[in-house]
């Protein structure tokens, strides 16, 4: 399985090492459990580049060849949270991936770029407490709750912050105990809108 971790500018470079380190720290777990030796899990950075694509710039498994996220990852922003104008080449990445059965998730402000996608319309999203209301107003065709952790709708997972962004690493990749264990440590901050 491959997360892909979006760095975007203004990313919060803390979180995008943070999640990095997170799933190192899980394929050892995995590693130690498994015969073969083998990575279970294969951790990419993606930027766009000065020609507009977005490209890979960090791989934890290059020898493994051609590179293709089973989940992109949002993370929080230092900056104000994202325009829906800012980022077009993104946005259009984000949702042919989408398209293609890629998972997406957000972390806090992560959401605004999301949201921004158009993939949230009518459904409900989280993010960190002091963005809801601006979230909200941007975006007034989305259901904010951000008295919620985590928001689960099978195929996009929002986080509503930064604490919560290992948490739905691990969760939304299926790494460890995964979706069982965030619903049994957070049953009133988890929602899964399938169940």
């Amino acid at each position: 399985m491959e997360v892909g971790v979006v760095v975007y500018p203004g990313v919060q470079h803390a979180a995008v090492l943070g999640l990095t380190d997170l799933f190192e720290m899980a394929n050892r777990q995995a590693i130690s459990r498994r015969d073969d030796g083998g990575p279970m899990l294969r951790v990419t950075h993606w930027k766009q580049g000065a020609q507009g694509d977005l490209t890979s710039v960090f791989d934890s498994c290059p020898e493994a060849g051609a590179s293709q996220p089973s989940a992109l990852i949002l993370p929080p922003s230092l900056n104000d949270p994202a325009r829906a104008d800012a980022f077009p080449t993104l946005l259009s990445w984000l949702r042919e991936s989408h398209a293609q059965g890629v998972m997406l998730t957000s972390v806090c402000a992560g959401a605004f770029l999301l949201a921004a996608t158009g993939l949230m319309a009518g459904r409900r999203m989280t993010t960190h407490w002091s963005y809801a209301e601006l979230l909200q107003e941007r975006y007034p065709d989305i259901r904010v709750d951000a008295d919620r952790l985590l928001i689960d709708d099978g195929d996009i997972i929002s986080a509503g912050d930064r604490g919560a962004g290992r948490i739905t690493g691990l969760y939304g990749c299926g790494v460890g105990a995964g979706r069982a264990y965030v619903s049994a440590a957070f049953p009133e901050g988890h929602r899964n809108e399938n169940d």
